[in-house]
Order: structure tokens, then C-alpha cells, then sequence
């Protein structure tokens, strides 16, 4: 029945609908969108503390403070909300802001309503919380000790879910194998960074107790149900929408919806529509990052190297709260446990455990890299152990070609593919021996030089089902089935016979617009341009369910599936349509270049626009058994993603697609740092819709690979302090780090989607940071054992790999000492300065609080409590970030004119540091030397400005205030004060000079 235009659409590199408006600087991201008039910005206080009790907040002056509409604490959050759904029954409350207690660094503890940005963070600066730190915990296995900081009182513990799976036999697999080899691998925190951060735009409406909110969210999903829920309203009066564009998301957007509960608290406090727009450093230290995991992964191995078992020990690191869907990250590859391998017998122990970081989310590729990281580390681990070729161990344990669809031991059911095809094409379109050779001269040459491989499934259409897994059988039948992956799409034609497509799914770069005009001109013979696509979701207009969004890789698949499907019903109406007025049968009808005719009789045609605009027009034209042709409107759900069965087997998602790459790594002799030299990875994702914007998903997914392998990190202190919250400090990969890769395709279309796509996009974030991790322990050890490969793979990891432990220094070099302790992390340091002034003259400064308050950093004035005892308001600033700050001096031990010791403590938006000197004045004949020694702690937003900064935060400000001292003591202006500065030490400059702001 089937006629379109002689070339189809699908299958081409047609450009870009969007790009007309992005490149020229016109898209509609969320801060470009009108905002009603009186509309009010907000800002947060966050936590300084990993952990401590919330003793009270003083918010009168930031409430008196010019263009302030109200302050907002999470006692009034928690009187107009619900706890939010937590995954998991837990006795654990999760609210959106601290309550009596904060939990990570960054953790939301007041929110200001004010005129403006401006005035809002001025009036958060005035705010001041009185805390009580609390020792934190950060590693999950040491979460789990009995001994261990507890977050929640509550829970009893930090260990929030335990499940574990057995399928096969996998006890009698491991008592007969042959060998038992296992890994532990440590996979580090890491997270998506988009162009454009989170940004909200809230309503409330007394009148109907209904919120109307605007965010660049990525769903609704059934997020939607839970900020209803903690909204305290029926889910039709919670409207949300979403902007026509999106600067990126890459999992990482599904984290602003406690933002979205907070703003729409704070517009029906304030009474007027709340704006917030997050910045960067919020963004780093306070959104979501990706789960981090502890896994014991062993196999059960023949002599040939084909695994009869596998068992798996994992440990979720989940934050500070279990927020929805977590923990989705460790149970959305529940089904593919076993990879692109046919494995029958598999034992599964997970553990959810909660530690004083930010809270999880999703990130591209959710689960996938955590799970593939282990496994073909182990991979590479049996062939080094058994002295097996590692592409051979791969071969003789993958999927056979014959067996799809293939139900894995664990549930997952494998719709297509050929992977052993897919990995030959590639060794030989990609030049594996030619890379072979080349490793073989670098290493004749001395050079270190590895090649690594890896083969993973890349699933896609999450069933909404898997996170159930996490409950026992007994739970899930309680609490009824859950499953399927819901895609919705309408088709709807106006009176002009123009052609309008909209989906749930929002768009975060991916070619929406584009894609799916493709199809639907393709299914009604239409010229491409003849079909609009809106890209936007509003959930009180458009039709959604409780699994539209965009995530899992969802849109070439099932979304453009659905729009399939419901162009095709519009189809086969306006088919019979047209075949009344053409006078001929309904299978004999052909829809070309846009108009609609018979297949024997090219001459008879009728316009696509005369037919498709009747039920507007002449409804009563139309054939007995046709409705309308105004509009439809498809709920499409796979079959195949069934509810988890009562023996925990769950197929996780619904097309599988396939990855193998390999590359060739060098790590350079003299700076051991590693670099890409080749790197090819062939992909199966079914049927390429769009073959230009796959592989620019490709392109973009082994982007973001590169930077978790070698360069980026969440980097938490012992106290929780956040250590890596700019840019500086959270390295990205730019054009230099990210090599260009060979691309290959081999398509297995899927049997189970409209159009036979899988999802592509995800898979190298899966792939690429294992294939990375196998070429530099293939480089650094190219036989025995394995070695123990942590990421991100930096210089500093690789090194004593390379040039071995070093040596201590013969002479010391005089520095700061850091130190990590239990209760936050400590900084010693000494100096001293030469002052044209005597002993007395430097003490009487020491104790006047007009010299104080000339010479303390920052400082808005000094309060003389008593004699030794100094109240200060300073403000700081460390690298890009500066705050007000209460700080209290005190001086004690005083032995005039020769020593005093000085004890400080600051609390203010930057976070928290206290600490304490010993100053000691000795007379010379050239006046009195000044030495000092001093111990202090730093935490909060200070040290989230990163590792580089933080070492060097408390020398700036201590270096500063005698620097200060001794051009006050010295008399006359800077000039003359500083050429009296004799003795300062070169550390001190040199911080000074790098590190001050």
C-alpha cells in the first residue's frame, strides 16, 4: 500500500532544522524566554559543612535588606511540602532544603526572594547560620562500618537498600571451573556539563492552590508525580513546561526538580513569579554528578577463557539523599550484568549507601560505565592471567549470532545483532594491524605503548519497570506491576492541509526537529520542509505519560516510532479519503511529492492539502468508516518490556545495541602523561536515521569518555569539603585532549521499534573509559597481572608506574603542610616579616581594634567585646569566588612585648575557616622580626573552589594580615611601608602573587 516520494528522507545527512536559529544566536533557551512583569529573582545559601546540625539562622538583616520579598528557611519548606519519593521504602525524609541538618557541601539552607539578582545574593551574604559540624564520611565502604558518621538518625545506618540475585548456578559453575579470577575496581564520581545550567521560572495561583512552572527539565517523566506529590497538589495543578531549546543535558537536567519544588515554595511565599537562573560554581558543587561505585567482580573460568560464571559485589554511592529515580543508576544495566557475553550463571549483591556528597542522578549513559568498567577490566584481567590472546577471550564468550533475540541470565532479552561480524569489520576496516605494528616499533624504541579493547551493549528505552528490581518480589506484588516505556507522538493536520508534529521529548541537541520531520514526510510523501516540528512540553496541553521525556537514549527509537505510527493512521484515513474522490480502492492509492494519486493511473492525482484538509472543511465529504483526518495522537509501549518476573529477571530496557573499540595509547617517558594515538570504535545501533547526527552523538559521547578517563573528578576532603567546584580544578577535554575517531557501522535493525533504530549516543561513555584503562595497563605492564587502574588517568596516578615511587627530598623544602583529619583538613605554616619599628610599638597595634581593622583583610569595621577579644565583618575572596564573613579574634597567652597567640574563627557565604597562631616579636638592630606559626582548617564554598586554591586560601589571607601589620608598623605610604618589608618568606610571595584575588 506503501508509495512515498523516490528517495526517502530517513537514511539521509539532510541539514539541520535547528541550526538556522543557534548558530545566528536566535534559540529560545530558558533565560531567553519572557518573563511576567514583577518577577523576582532568587538566590540560595548553601552549606559550608559536609555534615553538622543546623543551630539556628539569623535572617533579620537579610529580611530588612533593600528589594527583599521574603526569606525563605527549610522549616517554611517543610510546613508546605511533602518529603519528596524516595526510591526505596526507607524511614528517611528527603526534602529539597536542609531541615535541622545539612548533609554535602552546596546543600540548599535559605533561599532570598528579591527585586533582583543582585539584591538577592547581597541579602543571602547578610544571612548567618550557626552550625555545628558534624565528622562526615565520604568512602562507601567505610559508610558501611559500624562505627560510621549516620546522615539520617533515622535509617539507623547508611546502608538505605541490600538485594541480592542469584540466576543459573552460578556456585556449581565456580566449584567446577577451572580457575577463579577477580578484580576489585574503584569507578570515581564524575559528571555531565552543559553549556547552559539549570534555570527555573515559577508561579504559584492562590486561587486554584496551582503552580505553573517553566525549567529546562528533561522530562516530565515520573518526576512530574513526585514534585506534585511534594507540592501537595492533584498533578493537574502542577503545569510544566519546558523551553524550545536547551543548551545540553546529557542526563544531568533530571537533578533540577527539587530546584522546581524550591521555586515554586518561594513564588507562593513571595506572591509574585520567582526567576533563578543557576551559575556554575552552584552547578559543580550542588546539582547532580554520577553515582560512584565499589565493585568485586570475579569469574569462573575455563582454560580457554570462556566464563561459565560471574559474581558481582557492588556498592552504590548515592549522596547525602536517595532522590528519584535513584538508584536507577545501579539497576537500569541490572539486565545486562553479563555485557555482550553469553554467560549463564551470574550471582548479584547490591548495596545502596549513602555518604556526605552530593546527591546522584542520571548522567550519560547512567549505569553502563560503571558496569562495563569492571567487566571488561576483568576481561583483559582473565587473558592476562591465562596467557590468552584478549581479542580470542572476547570472541569465545560473545553472543552467537544465531541466538537473538537472546534472553540473558539476569532478564535482559537482546533484540538483534551479529557481533562477532561487527568486531571482525571492525579489527579490519580499522586497522588493528597496522596499529599492532606501530605498538611494536614504539616499543623497540623503548616507548610505552598499549593497545586496549572493549565490548559492551549499549541498551536503550529504559523499561520503566527495572527500578522495581530493587524491591523482593514480595514488595513489588504489593505494591502492584510496574513496567513498559511509553512513547507518545500526534500527528495533526490544520486547515491549509500543513502538516505539525509534536512528542513528549524534550530536545537537548539531538535533532528533534529534524529527524522527526524526516519520518513524517517520508510516511505522507511530503517535501521535507512541508512538515513543522514543536519541540517544546507543556504537560497541561500536550499529551505525555509517566515515561515520556528524554533519557535512556528513548528518541530515535521510540519516540520517532511513535510519530511513525500515528503518521501512518493520518495516512491510511486520508487513503480513503482520497480513494472517494479519485474513484479508486484504498490499496491502490500513492502518496508522492504532495499530492495523492493512483498507482495505475499516475494523471489522477488529487493535492496532498485538498485531502488532508476535508475533515476541516467538508467533514460531511468524508467516507462512513473514516472519523477525522484533523489529527492523531499514538500511545505506543513495546511488548517486550515486561514487569520484573517473581525470579528477579527483568529485561532493563528494549534495544541493545553493540560497541567494540579498540585504541592505541602512549604515555610520554619523560611527564608519564597519556595520549591517544589511534581510536576506533564500530557501532550497531540498528537503523541510521540521520547518519550525520549519529555520528555526531558518537563524537560527542567519546568526548565526554576522554574527560572521565583522564581528566575529570569529584573530589571530596575527609570533611566532605567539595575540592573541585570551578573549571580550574574540574577539567574538561577541549579540541587538544580529544582526538578525532574512526567511526564504523554495522546495522542490525531492531525487531521490536517502528523504524528498527536503536539508541546511539550514551554508548561510548560506556566503552570508551574501559578501552582507555586496558591500553595504559597494556602499556605500562604488557605481561603478568593486571594492574590496579583508578580514573581519572592522570600524570600524577601514572607516574610512579613509570618512574617508580620518589625519592624523599635530601632537604626539605619549607612549605605548607596539609594534613587531612577527622575533622576537616589542616594547614600549618610559619613566616616572618622585618619591621623599622620597636617591639612595643607592634604590640600596641596588636591590641588596638583601629590597627585591626586596618590591617585584617577585607575588613568593614572591628568591635572591641574586651581587651583581647575582637569581633570583625570582613569580606574574602579566593580565586572566583568572594563573601562576607563574621569572623571572631581572640588573643590569649600574652607575654608583653615578646609573644601573643592569636585564635580566629569566620562563618559567611564562603564557607568556614578557624585557626589559630602563635606570633612572637624579637628585637633586632634593624627593629623587630615578626614570626608567626600558625595551624588552621578550611571548608564549604572556599574549598570548593578546588584543590589548587585550597592550600594556598589561608596563606593568602594569614600573609596578608602581616603584610598589613608590617606596613601599618612601618609608617607612611605603600610604597614606603613595603621597601621596609624585609623577610618575606618566598613561599608567602609566591602565594601572593598566584593566589590572591
Amino acid at each position: 500500500m506503501k508509495d512515498t516520494v523516490t528517495e526517502p528522507l530517513v537514511g539521509r545527512s539532510i541539514p539541520r532544522i535547528e541550526d538556522a536559529a543557534l548558530l545566528s544566536g536566535r534559540g529560545r533557551f530558558v533565560d531567553d524566554l519572557p518573563t511576567a512583569p514583577g518577577t523576582l529573582a532568587l538566590a540560595f545559601v548553601r552549606s559550608p559543612h559536609g555534615h553538622a546540625e543546623i543551630r539556628s539562622i539569623d535572617f533579620e538583616a537579610a529580611a530588612a535588606a533593600p528589594g527583599v520579598a521574603a526569606v525563605i528557611t527549610g522549616n517554611d519548606v517543610s510546613r508546605l511540602t511533602r518529603s519528596m519519593t524516595v526510591g526505596v521504602k526507607a524511614d528517611v525524609a528527603c526534602w529539597p532544603m536542609a531541615v535541622d541538618r545539612v548533609r554535602y557541601v552546596g546543600e540548599p539552607v535559605a533561599m532570598v526572594v528579591a527585586a533582583d539578582r543582585y539584591a538577592a545574593e547581597d541579602a543571602a551574604d547578610l544571612i548567618a547560620v550557626e552550625y555545628e559540624p558534624l565528622e562526615a564520611v565520604v568512602d562507601p565502604v567505610a559508610a558501611l562500618a559500624e562505627d560510621a558518621p549516620v546522615l539520617h538518625p533515622s535509617l539507623g545506618g547508611n546502608l538505605i537498600n541490600e538485594r541480592r540475585f542469584r540466576y543459573g548456578d552460578p556456585e556449581g559453575a565456580f566449584k567446577a571451573a577451572a580457575h577463579r579470577i577477580g578484580i576489585s575496581i574503584t569507578y570515581p564520581r564524575s559528571a555531565c556539563t552543559p553549556i547552559e545550567t539549570y534555570g527555573v521560572i515559577a508561579t504559584y495561583e492562590p486561587g486554584e492552590d496551582a503552580y505553573d512552572i517553566t525549567a529546562n527539565f528533561q522530562g516530565p517523566f515520573s518526576i512530574h508525580a513526585v514534585v506534585a506529590r511534594s507540592l501537595q497538589v492533584p498533578g493537574n495543578r502542577m503545569r510544566l513546561r519546558t523551553p524550545p531549546d536547551s543548551g545540553g543535558s546529557f542526563g544531568i537536567k533530571q537533578g533540577v526538580f527539587p530546584y522546581i519544588i524550591l521555586a515554586g515554595i518561594a513564588a507562593r511565599i513571595a506572591g509574585a513569579p520567582v526567576k533563578w537562573i543557576e551559575d556554575r560554581l552552584e552547578h559543580l558543587s550542588a546539582s547532580v554528578s554520577a553515582t560512584n561505585r565499589q565493585t568485586r567482580i570475579e569469574a569462573a573460568v575455563e582454560d580457554d577463557g570462556r566464563i561459565t560464571a560471574l559474581d558481582w559485589d557492588q556498592i552504590e554511592d548515592c549522596g547525602a539523599h536517595l532522590r528519584a529515580p535513584e538508584p536507577a543508576t545501579l539497576y537500569r544495566m541490572h539486565g545486562n550484568t553479563t555485557g555482550a557475553y553469553a554467560i549463564r550463571n551470574v550471582a548479584i549483591r547490591n548495596r545502596v549507601v549513602l555518604t556526605n556528597k552530593t546527591p546522584t542522578g542520571l548522567n550519560r549513559g547512567f549505569g553502563g560505565p560503571q558496569v562495563y568498567f569492571a567487566l571488561e577490566r576483568l576481561i583483559d584481567t582473565i587473558a592476562r592471567e591465562l596467557g590468552l590472546n584478549r581479542l580470542e577471550v572476547i570472541r569465545r564468550n560473545l553472543v552467537p549470532a544465531d541466538a537473538f533475540p537472546y534472553r540473558t541470565a539476569s532478564g535482559a532479552l537482546l533484540d538483534s545483532g551479529d557481533y562477532a561480524t561487527a568486531l571482525d569489520r571492525a579489527v579490519s576496516e580499522g586497522g588493528l594491524s597496522d596499529l599492532c605494528a606501530r605498538r611494536d616499533r614504539a616499543r623497540a624504541e623503548g616507548k610505552l605503548y598499549g593497545i586496549g579493547f572493549a565490548c559492551v551493549v549499549e541498551p536503550s528505552v529504559s523499561n520503566m519497570g527495572y527500578i522495581t528490581t530493587v524491591l523482593t518480589p514480595e514488595e513489588r506484588a504489593k505494591a502492584g506491576p510496574k513496567n513498559g516505556a511509553q512513547a507518545t507522538a500526534t500527528v495533526a493536520i490544520d486547515p491549509l492541509g500543513a502538516v505539525t508534529v509534536k512528542v513528549a521529548s524534550v530536545p537537548q541537541g539531538q535533532g528533534h526537529r529534524t529527524v522527526l520531520a524526516q519520518v513524517v514526510a517520508d510516511e505522507l510523501g511530503l517535501p521535507f520542509e512541508a512538515v513543522r516540528v514543536l519541540a517544546d512540553v507543556d504537560t497541561m496541553r500536550d499529551a505525555w505519560s509517566i515515561a515520556s521525556g528524554n533519557y535512556s537514549s528513548r528518541f530515535a527509537p521510540a519516540v520517532a516510532g511513535a510519530a511513525k505510527l500515528a503518521a501512518q493512521r493520518i495516512r491510511e484515513k486520508l487513503a480513503r479519503v482520497a480513494a472517494s474522490q479519485l474513484n479508486i480502492n484504498a490499496n491502490e492509492v500513492t502518496f508522492r511529492e504532495g499530492r495523492i494519486g493512483s498507482r495505475g493511473h499516475p494523471e489522477n492525482t488529487v493535492s496532498f492539502a485538498r485531502v488532508a484538509a476535508a475533515a476541516h472543511w467538508s467533514p460531511g465529504t468524508l467516507p462512513e468508516d473514516v472519523d477525522h483526518t484533523i489529527r492523531e495522537t499514538v500511545y505506543w509501549s513495546p511488548e517486550q518490556l515486561e514487569a520484573p518476573t517473581p525470579e528477579d529477571g527483568i529485561n532493563s530496557s528494549l534495544c541493545h545495541g553493540f560497541i567494540f573499540d579498540f585504541c592505541g595509547i602512549e604515555i610520554d617517558p619523560v611527564t608519564a602523561e597519556p595520549r591517544i594515538d589511534r581510536y576506533v570504535t564500530m557501532h550497531d545501533c540498528g537503523r541510521i536515521l540521520h547518519p550525520a547526527m549519529v555520528d555526531g552523538q558518537v563524537r560527542g559521547g567519546f568526548a565526554q569518555a576522554v574527560g572521565a578517563a583522564f581528566l575529570e573528578e569529584y573530589a571530596y576532603g575527609a570533611d566532605g569539603s567539595f575540592q573541585s567546584g570551578t573549571l580550574a580544578d574540574y577539567l574538561l577535554p577541549t579540541v587538544m585532549e580529544v582526538p578525532e575517531p574512526v567511526i564504523l557501522h554495522h546495522e542490525t535493525p531492531s525487531p521490536f521499534t517502528p523504524l528498527g533504530a536503536k539508541g546511539v549516543g550514551e554508548g561510548n561513555c560506556m566503552s570508551t573509559p574501559v578501552c582507555i584503562a586496558n591500553a595504559v595497563a597494556d602499556a605500562l605492564a604488557p605481561e603478568g597481572s593486571a594492574l590496579d587502574i583508578v580514573l581519572p588517568l592522570t600524570a600524577a596516578k601514572l607516574a610512579p608506574h613509570v618512574f617508580g615511587d620518589e625519592p624523599d627530598p635530601q632537604e626539605p623544602v619549607p612549605e605548607t603542610e596539609v594534613e587531612d583529619t577527622a575533622g576537616g583538613r589542616k594547614l600549618t605554616g610559619e613566616g616572618s616579616a622585618l619591621v623599622d619599628t620597636s617591639r612595643e610599638e607592634v604590640w600596641k597595634m596588636l591590641l588596638d581594634p583601629t590597627t585591626l581593622e586596618a590591617i585584617v583583610p577585607g575588613s568593614h569595621g572591628i568591635e572591641k567585646v574586651s581587651d583581647t577579644h575582637f569581633k570583625a565583618d570582613v569580606t574574602l575572596g579566593v580565586g572566583p569566588v568572594r563573601g562576607r564573613y563574621q569572623a571572631d579574634i581572640e588573643l590569649f597567652d600574652l607575654d608583653p612585648p615578646n609573644a601573643v597567640t592569636l585564635s580566629g574563627k569566620a562563618v559567611g557565604a564562603l564557607g568556614i575557616g578557624q585557626g589559630k597562631g602563635r606570633v612572637t616579636l624579637t628585637e633586632t638592630e634593624n627593629g623587630t622580626q615578626i614570626t608567626y606559626r600558625y595551624e588552621a582548617e578550611i571548608g564549604g564554598k572556599v574549598a570548593s573552589v578546588g584543590g589548587r586554591l585550597l592550600d594556598g586560601a589561608a596563606n593568602v589571607v594569614i600573609g596578608e594580615f602581616f603584610r598589613a601589620l608590617a606596613r601599618h608598623a612601618g609608617g607612611g605610604g605603600a610604597s614606603g611601608a613595603l621597601s621596609r618589608l624585609r623577610g618575606v618568606p618566598a613561599l608567602l610571595s609566591s602565594l601572593w602573587k598566584g593566589g590572591r584575588s
